[in-house]
């Protein structure tokens, strides 16, 4: 059987934007694949048709498309010399193509005045638009040609410095956002025209159509942006007028808007004693009074919080569909597809173990899913009487190669059941000696499902026990479970270890004294509170993490917020101060003699650089042996969606940490040039 190689995902197809055409009759999705020559991803549209897969765009920028009726697509393209000579010049405008999906050449429908994106139609000749707009220009759409050239030139000529006086000041893969709005336009397609119906103040979240009015949330900017929108407005799409629908005097955080069976819904977050963990639940709202009712209310996540390396591209996770509302919720350590129904009662329709990562519902009722089963990389499923899969994007890529079997072991730690897996190496022998790598996922509000996870593959492939569980703090088993609020390095930390003791005493081929640990984000965080903690590890590698909250709380794109609903406390008081300090990493250098790996990306604003260079100076002057790999360009979302390039430089340098201090034989005897 042919072992996995580290460079695999290359060839790996990520899919993504799964919509029926508005008649039911055909389905469409964006398919990506890695360009390592370019070190980019190209993207395509695929339709089904007849029972089958068909390309339909092949310039391998396709993607964000709508559907403009059952048989055309538009998408967003510069594919003219002018086109592409404007955006460089720093132009605001998106044109879109029209494409029939009987094929053919795609032809210029036309171009918005603005950078924004099509969302649906609100006419024959309109559509709503989302779009971006600087708070000093609000009106760049509507400006005239020589108007939007001297506010070019204006915006070229600031590019130098920036004037900050609102937080957050930038934010993780948009860069600096302080005087950014997001906001809604009225296109209409015939006259180019474009006016925006949103307030210049507001920052749009989500929206929905519901009885001619265009119903939408959001949060008014100050010195202090919300990050999750408060209020609820609505524009009435006959009169023009704008109405306030809620001021949300419950305090609820809105996630989501949609509609159900010609009623106003919000799914939203309502502050309780789990501060970042809260209470989510599907509210009415009544769009006369602005009266707000629970609906619903569910303990679990609402959303797809299994974490995974195979995936990219834009998805949804709520949709309205006739006479319900579906969506995706995280149960333990899968996802499945739920349908909200009128009366607020729920059904599962999909609880298969694995990761469903996107989902459309036909005007009759069928169902198309882009799922993560049965150890196999993303594939379209249809769901009938059972889950059938319907596509083969990546059948050919894994066949006849070794994939290790997530194994569960179950544990308990501090008196709670716990979940945890195995991966086996590749030509296991119960005789031989193993190393092993203990995975951590960030979060802390996520999960590890059992689903295809190419590093952790990698690893197995290579030889090496990996292993990885769902300590508290994680999604999927209920706010409380959730909740870890100052106690950061606590319960988890114990949870971890207990899980590790677990897998040794399992796996007695798994040498104690090689054993790694790596992790992301939360996950680094973790990594950096070990270092401190134990030296049972004899390899660490820390990445995109969180040494020092103190520094973290002035300095990351969600620091001002999530510090204190996480900690419970902001550095305005001595003993905030004196809590943050005691729950940083950074606090506990002197206890560090683990060699450790250090990944960081520059344009990591939501743990950024400079929390990794700290920990790393100072074990560096401490004498432990240190490395720290800096990735010029790329944010919190290297691993994931990083350029393929640098994603591959990364897995090869935490490879290559392992190896060193896990496998120190084999490692001399490459050095030696020796097979």
């Amino acid at each position: 059987m042919r072992q996995l190689q580290l460079d695999d995902f290359l060839k790996y197809r990520f899919l993504s934007e799964l919509n029926f055409s508005p008649d039911g009759r055909l389905a469409a999705t964006v398919v990506a694949e890695c360009d390592a020559e370019k070190n980019e991803y190209k993207t395509a549209i695929w339709i089904r048709k007849d029972s089958a897969w068909t390309k339909l765009t092949g310039l391998g920028k396709e993607r964000g498309y709508v559907w403009e009726d059952s048989t055309h697509i538009l998408f967003p393209a510069a594919r003219t010399e002018d086109e592409k000579k404007r955006a460089e010049s720093g132009e605001r405008f998106t044109t879109y193509y029209r494409i029939s999906t009987e094929g053919g050449e795609a032809e210029k429908a036309f171009t918005l005045p603005f950078a924004g994106a099509l969302k649906e139609r609100a006419g024959e000749d309109c559509w709503i638009v989302s779009g971006a707009f600087d708070a000093e220009c609000p009106d760049y759409c509507a400006l005239s040609g020589e108007e939007r050239e001297k506010a070019d030139i204006a915006r070229k000529e600031n590019e130098d410095y920036r004037i900050l006086t609102e937080i957050p000041f930038w934010w993780n893969g948009e860069g600096f956002s302080g005087g950014q709005r997001g906001g809604l336009f009225l296109f209409r397609a015939g006259t180019g025209a474009a006016e925006r119906i949103t307030g210049a103040n507001l920052s749009v979240s989500d929206y929905t159509l519901l009885n001619g009015k265009i119903c939408y949330s959001a949060s008014e900017a100050g010195p202090v942006r919300f990050t999750k929108p408060d209020r609820i407005f609505s524009y009435d799409l006959a009169t023009g007028k704008t109405e306030t629908v809620s001021e949300n005097r419950e305090r609820l955080q809105i996630a989501a808007l949609e509609q159900l069976d010609g009623r106003l819904v919000v799914l939203a977050e309502e502050e309780s004693v789990y501060h970042v963990s809260r209470e989510m639940a599907f509210y009415l709202v009544d769009p006369e009074t602005g009266k707000i009712g629970t609906l619903r209310a569910e303990d679990e996540s609402l959303m797809n919080s299994v974490c995974g390396d195979c995936s990219y591209g834009a998805t949804h996770e709520l949709r309205s569909r006739g006479d319900g509302l579906y969506y995706l919720k995280t149960v333990r350590n899968d996802v499945r597809l739920c349908r909200l129904n009128p009366d607020g009662s729920m059904t599962e329709l999909i609880g298969e173990p694995g990761s469903i990562d996107d989902f459309d519902v036909s005007s009759d009722g069928r169902i198309l899913v882009i799922a993560a089963y049965g150890g196999r990389l993303q594939e379209v499923y249809e769901a009938e009487a059972e889950i059938r899969k319907i596509s083969a994007f990546n059948d050919e890529i894994l066949k006849d190669t070794y994939v290790a079997e997530p194994r569960k072991l179950p544990f308990r730690s501090r008196d709670t059941d716990l979940d945890g897996w195995v991966l086996l190496p590749k030509d296991f022998d119960e005789s031989k000696r193993y190393p092993g790598i203990l995975d951590i996922h960030g979060g802390p509000r996520a999960v590890y499902g059992e689903i295809f996870f190419h590093e952790m593959q990698v690893w197995a492939n290579r030889g090496y026990f990996v292993f990885f569980c769902n300590p508290v703090g994680g999604a999927g088993r209920g706010w409380a479970f959730a909740d870890i609020t100052d106690a950061y390095g606590d319960a988890e930390y114990e949870n971890i270890m207990d899980f590790t003791d677990a897998v040794l005493a399992r796996y007695p081929q798994i040498d104690p004294g090689r054993i790694g640990c790596t992790g992301g984000s939360y996950g680094g965080f973790m990594c950096n509170w070990i270092l401190g903690h134990t030296d049972r590890f004899a390899a660490v590698a820390t990445q995109r993490s969180i040494s020092n909250w103190i520094s973290f709380y002035g300095i990351s794109d969600i620091g001002y917020f999530f510090v204190k609903n996480q900690l419970g406390h902001g550095p305005q008081t001595e003993e905030g101060l004196k809590r943050m300090w005691e729950m940083s990493p950074i606090r506990y250098v002197d206890k560090m003699v683990t060699p450790t790996l250090f990944i960081h990306s520059d344009e990591d604003y939501r743990c950024p650089i400079e929390q990794g260079l700290q920990l790393f100076t100072a074990m560096k002057e401490k004498g432990v042996p240190t490395r720290f790999v800096w990735f010029k360009g790329e944010n919190h979302e290297l691993s994931r969606s990083g350029k393929p390039l640098h994603r591959k430089k990364r897995l090869e340098e935490i490879t290559a940490w392992m190896d060193t201090y896990l496998k120190p034989e084999e490692t001399a005897d490459l050095e030696r040039g020796e097979a």
